[in-house]
């Protein structure tokens, strides 16, 4: 069976030409002569060749090999991942080695052996096969990285406490340090890693993000150290992990505080030796990552020598950076909603949108316990449902707006309301067992989202969408 690819043989020899394509065209499915070398700039023009096999010499008593360099300077201008090979009748390694270090790839000898070219064109046109799977896994991450780059948010707010944050980022950016993110769910740790990565040296290399709250015992060394065929039951091809994946650029390591204390070892291990040896493997590999991990966990509790190693915590948290909930920069949640405001007006196709003045007062005064991820929720159900150019307090139907709210009320302002205390004795209706249901389990797990989805049998996404839903 004929391979793939397409030959071009220069010679001034024609029976050298013929002799080649006799030969070649019975192995591979493309196979084109040219015996004036002048002619190169329009073949290659025409067509990209996977191989040139270029002669040295062209018209009689010619030997210096002299043409064969200009030609072949010529064709790497032209295509400059050309694999090309050259061909002479006067060989020699002082020529080989000049051959090779102007660019060719090769060199055969006249009169050739049939078995030695089909040798030397197979090694070099899997060298071209190797070449061009690079590239484009080159222009696949670039663009991956682009357009990371391009849909990127930014941290909305210019309160006193996001300044502190906007100026830890600057500092921390630039440098290699490791970064511990720290701050309730929904604060945007993620974001902050992500603006620390787009300020660094390492902005043109990729981010990769981890949620190990999502990632089981069982496969915690499999995803971050990666596996090799074989290596347990459904293994069935080599897999890179997210620390190989993520080499040169940053890897985001989420929910770092959920991670078990014999598993937490591990990670220790790879980072401190900076290598990583895949499930397996026998061989170590090195890698060059960036680290920065977040975690909603108190650092209080991170502090427990018992739930958290310390040697871990030291090595994480180079630079540490705190976000601040919601309800501590309420000067921030005006801008923050009409952000979200506009992006959903534009996505839902409605008219422009604004937030009244009663909408502002209660989104200001409500507590959220979900914080920015739980305003952008709520702005996002209020634009589908409003048919006004003003989203009122009402659109948002906010159930426990702060009652520390001063101001009096009128026709203007949302009248703030407080929640029913849980009962449990009797109670038949579903919505509100749903929320009991719910609210026991956050207290019980701390607001440990991973740990209280996993304990009511939901995703978080969907345990997100009930809490936001009942208000919790």
């Amino acid at each position: 069976m004929k391979q793939p690819a397409k030959i071009l043989i220069v010679d001034d020899d024609q029976d050298i030409l013929v002799a080649g394509k006799l030969l070649l065209k019975r192995h591979y499915s493309q196979v084109d002569i040219c015996n004036r070398p002048e002619q190169l700039p329009t073949l290659l023009a025409d067509c990209e060749f996977d191989l040139i096999l270029l002669d040295m010499n062209f018209g009689p008593g010619e030997s210096s090999g002299e043409q064969g360099f200009y030609w072949l300077s010529q064709i790497l201008k032209l295509r400059p991942d050309s694999i090309v090979i050259l061909i002479t009748a006067h060989g020699g390694i002082d020529i080989a080695v000049e051959a090779i270090k102007q660019g060719a790839t090769d060199f055969i000898a006249k009169p050739w052996h049939n078995e030695k070219v089909l040798a030397t064109i197979s090694t070099a046109l899997e060298l071209h096969k190797s070449r061009q799977e690079t590239k484009s896994l080159r222009a696949a991450n670039q663009a991956l990285v682009q357009a990371s780059t391009a849909s990127a948010q930014h941290i909305i707010g210019n309160s006193s406490a996001m300044q502190q944050v906007h100026e830890l980022v600057n500092r921390a950016a630039p440098t290699d340090a490791n970064v511990l993110i720290l701050g309730e769910n929904g604060t945007g740790k993620e974001l902050i890693a992500k603006e620390l990565h787009l300020k660094s040296a390492r902005a043109q290399q990729v981010f990769l993000s981890v949620d190990l709250g999502a990632i089981t015992e069982t496969l915690f060394e499999s995803e971050l150290f990666g596996h090799k065929k074989g290596a347990f039951t459904g293994a069935q091809q080599d897999r890179v992990g997210k620390i190989k994946a993520a080499d040169g650029g940053t890897l985001f390591l989420d929910e770092i505080g959920n991670l078990p204390l014999h598993l937490q070892a591990k990670l220790l291990t790879v980072l401190a030796q900076r290598k990583v040896t895949p499930v397996g493997a026998n061989q170590e590999e090195a890698f060059d990552v960036r680290i920065i991990a977040a975690t909603n966990v108190d650092k209080h509790a991170l502090l427990d020598e018992e739930k958290f190693r310390q040697d871990l915590l030291f090595r994480l948290n180079t630079v540490e950076i705190t976000l601040p909930p919601l309800r501590e920069r309420k000067e921030d949640i005006a801008a923050i909603a009409q952000h979200y405001v506009d992006i959903y007006g534009k996505k839902y196709q409605k008219s422009p949108l604004t937030l009244a003045d009663n909408a502002v007062e209660a989104l200001t005064h409500y507590h959220w316990p979900g914080n920015v991820r739980a305003l952008r929720h709520a702005v996002e159900r209020a634009v589908i449902m409003t048919d006004n150019q003003a989203l009122s307090a009402d659109d948002f139907q906010l159930k426990n707006t702060d009652v520390s709210v001063s101001a009096p009320a009128s026709s203007s302002q949302v009248q703030p309301t407080i929640t029913a205390p849980e009962n449990d004795s009797g109670e038949l209706n579903l919505e509100i067992i749903e929320k009991q249901t719910i609210s026991r389990a956050l207290k019980q797990h701390k607001y440990n989202i991973s740990h209280a989805a996993k304990a009511l049998g939901l995703t978080r996404a969907a345990l997100y969408r009930r809490m936001e839903k009942h208000g919790l």
